[in-house]
């Protein structure tokens, strides 16, 4: 008889994340298609300009956001290398870390996709409400590249999981990225605390790059994991290893 995998604090945590923001999504896509049906003039019936629906965003996200900047035993380790508490020294001194061509490769194609976005909002094709979709869709999308899927670990760094993720805290910064075409108190209050995020993430890498590598910071190292966030990941990869011959037969 298989002994179940309880679902471990941390792992919970971002399963009450990708339901919150996956709520969120839907509610203001169901509001943006009401507005858009009745053609009132603005999508959110104003309320992307006011408080509503980028109160309540801001609120959330304003939240989560502030927890980054501390310590937590409920957050993952992948964000919590960055601070002393979770470092460990293994006696190796030289740290390894992704190379940098992989992570400009991120970064440029991150910019080239919402580039494409802005321009299209600058030519009319999409609106502000629009913009707050995508935004909020960006949040779900990131806790479904921690909990199944992620495409930057698997095309771009090639990183084992989550917990030595060279980018892990631009999740914000990344999600945020199409509010910087808002003119709103609301959503550059959301791009600044993103930014601040990614800039002392930065920051503390290039001053202590050795909470970065498992070779010299044995708290990212498998054994000393106890978040099991990759859990379903692996599940997911031996599922197509098994089953992807079926999905190709004629």
């Amino acid at each position: 008889m298989k002994h179940k995998k309880k679902l471990t604090p941390t792992c919970t945590l971002h399963y009450v994340k990708l339901a919150y923001r996956t709520l969120l999504l839907l509610l203001a896509g169901a509001m943006y298609i009401v507005h858009r049906v009745q053609n009132t003039a603005h999508t959110f019936g104003g309320y992307e300009d006011n408080h509503f629906v980028l109160g309540i965003i801001c609120l959330v996200y304003a939240v989560e956001m502030a927890f980054r900047f501390f310590p937590s035993r409920l957050e993952s380790m992948g964000c919590g290398k960055q601070f002393k508490r979770n470092y460990r020294p293994t006696g190796e001194v030289d740290a390894t870390l992704p190379s940098w061509k992989r992570t400009f490769a991120v970064a440029a194609a991150w910019l080239a996709l919402n580039g494409a976005i802005g321009l299209l909002y600058a030519l009319g094709v999409i609106d502000r409400g629009i913009l707050i979709l995508i935004s909020l869709t960006y949040g779900v999308c990131d806790m479904i590249c921690i909990l199944f899927f992620c495409p930057f670990q698997t095309w771009f760094l090639k990183n084992r999981c989550c917990t030595v993720c060279r980018i892990y805290n631009w999740d914000f910064a990344m999600m945020f990225t199409p509010l910087i075409f808002i003119p709103n108190a609301y959503a550059y209050s959301l791009v600044a605390m993103s930014v601040a995020l990614l800039l002392r993430w930065e920051i503390t890498l290039r001053r202590h790059p050795e909470r970065f590598s498992e070779r010299t910071n044995a708290c990212l190292d498998c054994k000393s994991c106890d978040e099991k966030l990759c859990h379903h990941k692996k599940q997911l990869i031996s599922f197509w290893e098994k089953n992807r011959s079926r999905f190709f037969q004629k």
